[in-house]
């Protein structure tokens, strides 16, 4: 066999090896979501195995139904929106700060700032747990809220940092050169070349903070807390396939909301075009 056939039967050894791996991979992210509609749609009474006898929609009427869930819900919507309008704002102004700034300490101060990422979420949860209770802020949703901000600020700064690491810096420059003024030169430059990390920040914010149940479960009370945990704590009080019928009520408000974005704006306008592109 000569060197170039060994080669061709190389080549069709690691693309057959890629796509088994792909299609392992679809296989396990797709089949615990089939089994949950399957569940959600359950005519039963009680968790029995797969294939269900019959469907109903029994489970969804009482997802609806569920005062508590509904609450959860509405915590969430409103923490998500609130701590991601924070960490968008707060991780920008950060990432152009450490991405332009010389000062000492730069690195030290970054990695405190992207720390979250690596501390165990119980931990974070139980530190601000003492530190919210000694400085007295014992309000349910403030809590929450400097928690959700805690552990969502890393992403938006990372995705920030990334779109500015392709900066063209002279492009500020002829700004600047132009007579514009350094807040001018923000707005209309620096800011909009970082619209795609921008973006992209705020979508994993929102999603790590509506997704959020370690450290949530240290912050709540007994009247403020988030859809996850109560979906936690009815799971383990009482095991129904509710659960179930509530992750598939997400799952098409998910989709939905992709769909509408998607025709209202198109997702290259609401990102960017490029990391250049404006």
């Amino acid at each position: 066999m000569t060197a170039a056939a060994r080669g061709r039967v190389g080549d069709d050894i690691a693309r057959t090896g890629v796509a088994a791996v792909l299609i392992v991979a679809a296989i396990f992210l797709l089949v615990p979501l089939l089994v949950t509609i399957l569940m959600a749609f359950d005519s039963r009474s009680y968790l029995g195995p797969l294939p269900p006898p019959g469907f109903s929609l029994r489970w969804f009427v009482a997802c609806f139904s569920r005062q508590t869930l509904a609450v959860g819900l509405r915590t969430s919507l409103a923490l998500g929106i609130l701590a991601t309008a924070i960490s968008t704002s707060a991780g920008t102004a950060a990432a152009i700060a450490l991405e332009r700034g010389t000062f000492p300490g730069r690195t030290i101060l970054s990695a405190l700032f992207l720390s979250p990422l690596i501390v165990p979420p119980v931990v974070i949860g139980f530190a601000l747990l003492l530190a919210l209770s000694q400085a007295g802020i014992l309000n349910g949703f403030v809590r929450l809220l400097c928690g959700h901000v805690v552990i969502t600020l890393p992403y938006t700064i990372r995705a920030v940092s990334a779109s500015l690491a392709g900066r063209d810096a002279s492009l500020t420059e002829a700004a600047l050169g132009l007579g514009a003024s350094e807040r001018q030169a923000l707005w209309t430059i620096t800011v909009p070349l970082a619209r795609t990390g921008i973006m992209i920040g705020a979508i994993f914010a929102f999603a790590v903070s509506f997704d959020d149940v370690s450290v949530a479960s240290f912050l709540t009370d007994p009247t403020t807390y988030t859809l996850p945990v109560a979906l936690l704590s009815a799971m383990r009080a009482n095991f129904d396939l509710t659960i179930a019928a509530a992750a598939v009520l997400l799952m098409v408000a998910t989709v939905i909301l992709i769909f509408i974005l998607d025709r209202a704006v198109g997702f290259d306008r609401l990102v960017g075009q490029g990391m250049f592109r404006t």
